[in-house]
């Protein structure tokens, strides 16, 4: 049986390094010396998946969930009580509501205070842990008989009826996804009959759309890694880049965060031009993947093929004249001597920022992709290294288990974001006596995930940002700041510090919290605006030569709005508890990020959302951020702008329901079928209330409240619907809390907000 393990429990592993005793770690762990009791339950949940994969392909964690619940089944039916369209929503029907979610909330709460939880969804992560295990020979090692029946599961469940892969769970086939989840099994011992036709169909997909010549320049890295596409085939990933002078403004330390910790290695892979061993699978897949015979494949010409299935960005003219100057001219007198000298420099170079990084994030690295590379890479410089062996306890961070099988987080967990968010959500129900001790646990968590020290050395050599006093996306281990989780760290911290220490413990200390303020106020581009990790460091023209096909504005850490309203929350609780510090520049911070805001907001009067989906969410953060800065529906048109967007995308029958292709199209795209989605729902009735949309027609409101508490199922919680996380524009992700978390949120502001405060006649009038 599969087993979840968190925080100290899951450090007793050698080579396991960490600096809080792994507070917010989570791993599965297979025990087969565990009971029987409760497998059926697990198998049902898996056969239950696998027959509706094609109508709902997002897993409800219901694996965690009957773990949590000892082994006692939940029951996932819709309740029989609905409101009728004619029935008015009653302040004790929400009040029953909200205690029913929150008590399911706090079971599925760890130990340690945070909230385990799927952060997957993209196809390509696993492929790339997989073909470095390969490469380095310790996949059987690492990867057990149980973990790679898991995985297939995984992979087969996600496959398309056409046969292909996507970029994601809810994506249409792409060649990057088809052919990197073909090889991916074929390492895992599938053949070309496996999966009662699944492969064949897969192998099908992938020639019928032109082979594997057109997939992405990532798949194209990892196939040549694997011994599968020749490196000529690539454009070039030079290591030499890291050495000009940063003052180049496309030098490419001024890269957002997540895009340079993936070139960096991959530039060291490419310079040593590593080749895996070549297996009797490998010499097949050199058949199965192409149209024409291996060795007659015109390999220039297939770095820059793409199939159209994949081509979101695609590459300008200058920008293939430039790879095509890379190709011919500059890699080949940098691969011979004496340019050979400089390439061996610039390797020397580019290892040392890859063992920079492995060492402070203790291994995790700042994601799923970058932690796969980084890993090989210290196995190509040294197949008997400690930091090669440093890194292999690490990975098991990032593996999920669920009914539809093991797959790969982007992170390493979401677990200070959700439990940020569920503090301020349980918080705004005003039921915080009844669910202390769940508070408590929280509050220990946030207090143990801040960041406590700025990285070592020279920052600006290693391109980082100050780091002392902010809190991460997971966990403190992983290391990385993040302004918007460095807010939500000290809001939560501030809501909690107003509760008696008798209830939610000891708050953390004022020099805590100027340290995050400290942080805030560093991130602050000119503009006002915030981006997620560090300051924007170059300009948005850089996205001109963005290598990837795939991913939409990643060459730059944008300004977004989710960012700076985070910012300007937590900038103005802080600036109300302690009104003596730094006030000068708090204020000038909150005034400048509050008209960013207002800048960037879209003729109908939406906000586009680069986290979430898509225009509901960001939307609701960027009122949420303009009310908090002063703003009101009548002394702001940015605010009355974007009620009448949100009215104006209402379902007929309450509610919204986004597309996660709003963000791909930056067009709001409503669900098939019309159906309203809780989070969608929520974000949507967060922003009205904090709007004061009670004040002037509640109906919409009602309507909303009415709809989320028809949703809400037996067992309290809410119904896993389309996925609704998103980042680089085009690739979705998975944030399983968020189904519970927002509409407890919305609810809960609707029964202290809305239902408190309206007028005798308004109580019989609430449908």
């Amino acid at each position: 049986m599969w087993r979840l393990r968190t925080g100290k429990a899951t450090g007793d592993e050698p080579w396991l390094r960490t600096t809080n005793a792994h507070a917010g770690r989570q791993v599965w762990v297979f025990d087969p010396t565990a009971s029987d009791a409760g497998a059926a339950d697990v198998d049902d949940a898996r056969r239950e998946f696998s027959r509706r994969r094609h109508q709902q392909k997002h897993s409800a964690d219901l694996l965690m969930r009957l773990q949590f619940a000892k082994l006692t089944p939940p029951k996932f039916g819709i309740r029989d009580n609905k409101f009728e369209d004619d029935k008015d929503v009653t302040e004790e029907a929400v009040l029953t509501s909200l205690k029913r979610v929150i008590g399911r909330v706090s079971n599925l709460q760890a130990h340690d205070g945070h909230w385990p939880g799927d952060i997957a969804g993209p196809m390509f992560l696993l492929p790339g842990l997989v073909i470095s295990l390969h490469s380095t020979g310790a996949l059987n090692t690492v990867l057990s008989s149980e973990h790679q029946k898991e995985i297939r599961r995984y992979l087969y469940n996600h496959q398309n009826k056409d046969g292909g892969w996507g970029l994601h769970i809810e994506s249409p086939s792409t060649m990057f996804g088809s052919v990197l989840t073909y090889v991916t099994l074929r390492l895992l011992g599938e053949g070309l009959d496996s999966g009662d036709g699944a492969m064949e169909m897969a192998r099908n997909w992938i020639l019928d759309h032109g082979g594997a010549t057109f997939t992405t320049s990532w798949a194209k890295f990892w196939l040549s890694v694997l011994g599968v596409f020749d490196w000529s085939g690539n454009n070039p990933h030079l290591p030499e880049l890291w050495l000009l002078p940063y003052c180049l403004p496309f030098h490419p330390g001024r890269m957002w965060s997540h895009c340079r910790m993936v070139y960096f290695p991959m530039s060291y892979v490419y310079g040593k031009r590593f080749v895996g061993p070549i297996t009797p699978v490998v010499l097949n897949l050199r058949k199965e993947l192409y149209k024409v015979p291996y060795g007659e494949i015109d390999w220039d010409k297939a770095r820059n093929q793409c199939a159209k299935e994949d081509l979101y960005c695609p590459h300008p003219l200058g920008q293939d004249i430039i790879w095509a100057t890379l190709n011919k001219f500059v890699e080949p007198v940098l691969s011979h001597w004496p340019g050979s000298k400089l390439r061996e420099k610039a390797l020397k170079n580019v290892m040392q920022h890859i063992h920079y990084e492995d060492e402070n994030t203790q291994y995790i690295c700042s994601g799923a992709v970058g932690k796969a590379l980084n890993m090989l890479c210290c196995w190509i410089e040294d197949p008997n290294s400690q930091e090669f062996k440093l890194h292999i306890p690490r990975i098991y961070d990032y593996l999920w288990v669920a009914e539809d099988g093991m797959k790969m987080q982007g992170y390493n967990g979401s677990q200070l974001w959700d439990t940020a968010f569920t503090v301020e959500a349980i918080l705004a129900t005003e039921l915080t006596e009844e669910y202390g001790s769940t508070l408590k646990l929280a509050n220990d968590y946030i207090k143990n995930s801040q960041v406590l020290y700025d990285c070592p050395g020279d920052l600006s050599y290693w391109y980082r940002h100050i780091s002392k006093g902010s809190w991460t996306f997971s966990t403190a281990d992983q290391g990385w700041p993040v302004s918007d989780c460095t807010a939500l760290g000290l809001k939560a911290s501030l809501l909690m510090s107003k509760i008696s220490q008798k209830i939610v413990g000891i708050s953390l200390e004022a020099n805590r919290l100027y340290d995050a303020v400290n942080c805030l106020l560093s991130w602050m581009n000119g503009n006002g605006g915030f981006a997620p990790y560090e300051l924007t460091r170059s300009y948005a023209w850089l996205e001109f030569l963005n290598p990837s096909e795939t991913f939409g504005d990643i060459m730059i850490d944008h300004p977004v709005a989710e960012c700076t309203s985070a910012v300007i929350q937590a900038l103005v609780s802080f600036r109300k508890d302690y009104p003596g510090h730094r006030r000068e520049e708090i204020d000038k911070c909150i005034h400048k990020a509050d008209g960013f805001i207002q800048s960037i907001q879209r003729s109908d009067g939406s906000w586009y959302g680069s986290w979430g989906v898509c225009f509901t969410h960001g939307t609701w953060y960027a009122v949420r951020g303009l009310v908090a800065a002063g703003r009101t529906f009548k002394n702001c048109p940015a605010i009355r702008k974007a009620c009448d967007f949100l009215l104006s995308k209402e379902l007929p029958s309450g509610g919204w329901g986004e597309s996660y292709l709003s963000c791909r199209d930056k067009v709001y795209t409503e669900l098939e079928g019309r159906h309203p989605h809780v989070v969608n729902t929520s974000w949507a009735m967060l922003a009205l209330i904090d709007a004061g949309q009670a004040e002037r027609d509640p109906a919409p409101v009602h309507r909303a409240a009415k709809v989320l508490i028809n949703l809400q199922s037996e067992d309290g919680e809410f119904p896993q619907q389309e996925i609704i996380g998103v980042f680089a524009r085009n690739c979705t992700i998975t944030y399983s809390q968020y189904r519970n978390i927002f509409p407890m949120w919305a609810l809960g502001e609707y029964r202290c907000q809305v239902l408190r405060t309206r007028s005798p006649e308004e109580h019989g009038n609430a449908s």
